[in-house]
Order: C-alpha cells, then sequence, then structure tokens
C-alpha cells in the first residue's frame, strides 16, 4: 500500500514523458497558426490564380471584411492538432532513439533527413482530413456561387464530406499531401537541428539567437523543397468535375505534368515569397513557442 503512491507518479511521469513531444508539437504549431492563419489564406487564393498578395488581401477586405482573412481558422487548428502532433512527436521520438543508438552522438545531416521524411509521412497521413477541409474552406469564395460547398466550420466539413463523399474522401489528395509534407519536413526538421548545433556548438551563440537564426534557415528550407508539392496539392484538393464529370487531373503527376506545360518549370513556385513569408513565420513561430513551452515545462518539474 505504501508503495502505490510512487508508483502511480512512476507511471504518470512514463506517459508523460511519452505524450509530451506530441502534446508540445501540436501546441506550438496551433498557436503559429493563430498567428499566421491570414498570409496562408492570401497564399491558398493567389496559387487559384486570383492576383498578386496585395490584390488578393485588398479584393477580400473589401468585400467580406478583416474576418475574411481567418475563413478556415478552426480547419487549420485541427490540422495542426492533428499533422504537427504527429509530425514533431514522432521527429523527436524517432531522433531520440537514432541518438541513443549512436552512443550519444550527434546524427550526421543524411540520417536527420530520413527522419524528417519519415516523421513528415506520419504526420500527413493523420493530417490530411483537416488539411482537406482547410483548402475547401479557403478556396470557397473563388467557386461560382452555385458550386460553393458554404462549409460553416472544420467539423462540418468533415461531417459533409463524409456524408456526400464517403469516408475515404477524407484522404483525398493524400498521395501530394504526403509527398509534400516528406518534403516540407525534410527541409524543416533536419535543417533546425543540424543548425542548432552549428549556431550553439560551433560558433558558440546564445539560446535566443540560436533559436531564431536555426528557425529562419529552417522556415528557407522547408519553403524551397515543398512549394511544387503544395501547388500540385492545393490544386488536387480543390478541383470539382466539369459538366460531363471529367476532372481537370487523374493525379498529382498529371497536375504537375499540365501545370509545367502550360505554365513551364517556376509555374510550380507560383506565390513563393508569400510561400516563404508565410512558412519561415509559422516555423519560427513553432520552434520559438515549442522552446518557451519546454522551458515552463522545466520550471514546473514537468
Amino acid at each position: 500500500m505504501g508503495d502505490s503512491k510512487p508508483k502511480s507518479a512512476s507511471a504518470a511521469a512514463g506517459v508523460w514523458g511519452v505524450v509530451k513531444p506530441f502534446a508540445n508539437g501540436g501546441a506550438s504549431g496551433m498557436l503559429a497558426t493563430c498567428v499566421i492563419q491570414p498570409i496562408d489564406m492570401v497564399k491558398v487564393r493567389m496559387q487559384l490564380g486570383q492576383g498578386s498578395a496585395g490584390q488578393v488581401a485588398r479584393t477580400m477586405i473589401a468585400n467580406d471584411g478583416v474576418s475574411s482573412l481567418y475563413k478556415g481558422l478552426s480547419a487549420g487548428l485541427l490540422r495542426q492538432a492533428t499533422y504537427t502532433t504527429a509530425r514533431l512527436g514522432s521527429f523527436r521520438v524517432l531522433t531520440n532513439k537514432a541518438v541513443a543508438a549512436n552512443d550519444g552522438k550527434p546524427l550526421p545531416l543524411i540520417q536527420k533527413a530520413c527522419i524528417g521524411l519519415t516523421a513528415g509521412a506520419i504526420g500527413a497521413c493523420f493530417g490530411n482530413p483537416a488539411d482537406l477541409a482547410l483548402i475547401r474552406m479557403q478556396a470557397d469564395a473563388t467557386l461560382p456561387v452555385a458550386q460553393r460547398r458554404n462549409y460553416t466550420n472544420a467539423f462540418q466539413a468533415l461531417g459533409r464530406i463524409v456524408a456526400d463523399e464517403g469516408i475515404f474522401a477524407l484522404w483525398k489528395g493524400a498521395g501530394p499531401t504526403v509527398s509534400r509534407a516528406m518534403a516540407l519536413n525534410m527541409g524543416m526538421l533536419a535543417s533546425y537541428d543540424q543548425s542548432m548545433e552549428l549556431f550553439k556548438d560551433s560558433l558558440g551563440m546564445g539560446e535566443y539567437s540560436t533559436v531564431v537564426g536555426a528557425s529562419a534557415i529552417s522556415g528557407f528550407f522547408a519553403s524551397a523543397c515543398s512549394l511544387p508539392f503544395d501547388y500540385v496539392k492545393t490544386q488536387i484538393q480543390k478541383m470539382q468535375p466539369d459538366a460531363s464529370g471529367k476532372l481537370p487531373y487523374s493525379g498529382s503527376l498529371d497536375c504537375a505534368f499540365k501545370t509545367v506545360k502550360s505554365g513551364g518549370p517556376f509555374k510550380l513556385y507560383t506565390g513563393f515569397p508569400v510561400y516563404c513569408i508565410r512558412i519561415a513565420p509559422h516555423v519560427m513561430m513553432t520552434w520559438l513557442f515549442l522552446n518557451q513551452i519546454q522551458k515552463f515545462e522545466k520550471l514546473a518539474g514537468l
């Protein structure tokens, strides 16, 4: 009886140790999304051919008010609660196991990249339903009135998709989503850990400048690696059949080939400045929020 509390506390600590990297990852991603949602909204509209960043923002605000910049926020938060929770948590768990197997020595960049690819695929599989709802909610106003789905929030969107198209429709576009996530996370996670080691161990920089510098590098590589996949994913997820019932693309490869054929390879980088501005700050804020959460947990003894 006297040993029950210590055992219970030990078991709780063990469970928290497993859950913590996932909970921290999801929380940091959700906080970053609350700040970055308007830029993400403008990026999606640019990819759908509605003009430059300034034109898109002015049109949205003039037609629907400032709140239109936050359309799809519920889906964005749900996406972070699934996708970022899974990818950051699995990346940290896999990295810790790999470092332990490497006798505590830092991992080579190629191994970090492979772990990033794996974590991205895991996260995308969990996050695709919310990502589909987010893209559809953001693109809805660009459709003719008769074709608009008029989802009110992420959960209503998911319910409608299941009811109208079947449960497997929640993974529509999963191929390009997984590909994008793998590319993004390879660039984001591997470059962040590598930069942290460089700035902290080799250059002796302070904690804050190390996190900010590594986050900026991480954001750039995440953007450069993932935008072509993001462009294709957006086109696949928002497409609708024409009057004859035929879809514009048969799949992600068909979409990529047709895009390159019609506009050249740089068409896949449509909106890169805005995409980079969106991705890099989100990556930076995710890492900064994560750093602060971890510091708070340390102070609280968690």
